[in-house]
């Protein structure tokens, strides 16, 4: 702990009170489309309202939203979807700040590689540091409590914002950024306007290890189809293995990858692949016996900082079918490629925007450290507060991305003192 953050001695920026509130939204297994993912929506306004916030709450209209054309997409069925919006109203003559986060998760895999329970929070010591360990640890309720600590902190210390503090929590992030389009196409239209108001900036807590990143590469959902010609296992070599007729698409990908990671932007350069493609899922046959007629191969394809969706597609569908030109089966029985699911444009923030320099002061105060800045090679909410609203959005909170998705997922408790820390006072240099 630093010499500036021991001074900070109110208890809703300490490990008890953040885990308190942490502990209770951990509990709830709040993985995309299922019912869950409300009632964690509901846990964070219910937080919102007994601190005083204005909460408003809406039912998102998903026949309309999924329907837009700048609908980013997503990857599970929902029946309903909750908006949540907590306002904190200034007095005037400053501009609004935007905390945004997901409670969503992702699912927790096989439960025998886990610990314990997943959804059961509990301490550990990891690096000998204290950790604590849950499905959403750290992607990213870590994050989201600890910044809602620095807000319960601001107003029990009777600080008196000029400008509006937001607070958003969101669904459906993981999978293409549902609640944050919601929030910006129904909630802000209703309940903020934005051409009445301006937002100076945006905060998404996100696990960057206390670093802030300003930019993110996309990530497009793809499916393959790939055919070939059902025979009686007996007589393979008279019919065409699907399986077999995938290896010369992902040797092609894999090149593709290659050429697309040489000279990448700076901001990226620090990763060993900074626009990958991953092949996901595979799924081919359905008997032991039978030469398999059809192959459905899914994955994720990295897209660079600043390139257009449409042109990515284009060039990895070129890839595919020069793939395909190569191989005389699959010359006469192309290789489909469908975009489905989440479809993860670019975003970048100007490292010279307000918000950004307002948390390099504020890191550097209480951790007398500068402020790291880099560019992630992940999709998120930053792309649409971005592009859609035209607000400026940084990613700044605790933990480490390669756990998140992980077994065991953890979040070290001294970043979230820490990050809790740095948002009070960066949200007092913002809207002061």
């Amino acid at each position: 702990m630093s010499k500036s953050l021991a001074g900070y001695t109110d208890h809703f920026l300490r490990a008890p009170a953040i885990l308190m509130d942490l502990s209770g939204l951990l509990s709830i297994p709040s993985m995309g489309g299922s019912e869950a993912e409300t009632h964690a929506q509901e846990f964070v306004a219910a937080l919102m309202r007994e601190a005083g916030l204005e909460v408003h709450t809406w039912d998102m209209d998903l026949a309309q939203i999924t329907a837009d054309p700048q609908f980013p997409g997503q990857e599970v069925e929902r029946v309903q979807g909750l908006g949540v919006l907590g306002i904190w109203r200034g007095t005037g003559g400053a501009p609004a700040l935007l905390i945004n986060g997901h409670t969503d998760v992702v699912p927790p895999g096989d439960p025998q590689a886990w610990s314990a329970d997943p959804f059961l929070s509990r301490s550990q010591q990891i690096n000998n540091q204290d950790a604590l360990l849950a499905r959403g640890a750290c992607d990213m309720k870590g994050g989201l409590m600890a910044a809602w600590a620095a807000v319960k902190h601001l107003r029990a210390t009777g600080f008196t914002p000029k400008g509006d503090l937001l607070f958003a929590p969101v669904i459906g992030e993981e999978d293409g950024g549902l609640g944050t389009y919601s929030l910006i196409t129904e909630g802000f239209a209703n309940y903020y306007n934005l051409d009445q108001h301006e937002i100076m900036g945006a905060v998404i807590p996100e696990p960057t290890s206390l670093a802030a990143i300003c930019a993110n590469g996309g990530a497009l959902t793809f499916r393959l189809r790939i055919h070939g010609a059902a025979i009686h296992a007996s007589r393979r070599t008279e019919g065409v293995s699907a399986i077999e007729k995938f290896f010369p698409i992902h040797q092609a990908l894999a090149k593709f990858e290659e050429i697309r990671n040489v000279n990448v932007d700076a901001r990226m350069d620090r990763w060993p692949v900074a626009y990958p493609i991953s092949i996901g899922t595979v799924h081919s046959g359905d008997w032991a016996s039978t030469v398999p007629d059809l192959l459905v191969a899914e994955g994720r394809f990295g897209i660079a900082l600043g390139e257009e969706t449409e042109v990515a597609q284009r060039a990895f569908e070129d890839c595919v079918a020069k793939a395909c030109a190569r191989d005389p089966w699959l010359c006469d029985y192309p290789v489909e490629v469908q975009w489905w699911g989440g479809q993860f444009a670019s975003g970048e923030t100007d490292e010279q925007a307000r918000i950004i320099e307002n948390l390099d002061q504020a890191h550097m105060r209480i951790t007398d450290q500068r402020l790291e800045k880099y560019g992630a090679p992940y999709g998120s909410d930053l792309r649409l507060l971005t592009g859609l609203a035209g607000i400026p959005t940084v990613q700044y909170g605790p933990g480490d991305a390669v756990v998140a998705h992980a077994p065991d997922e953890y979040v070290y408790i001294s970043e979230l003192e820490t990050t809790a820390s740095v948002i009070a006072e960066m949200i007092q240099i913002s809207i002061s």
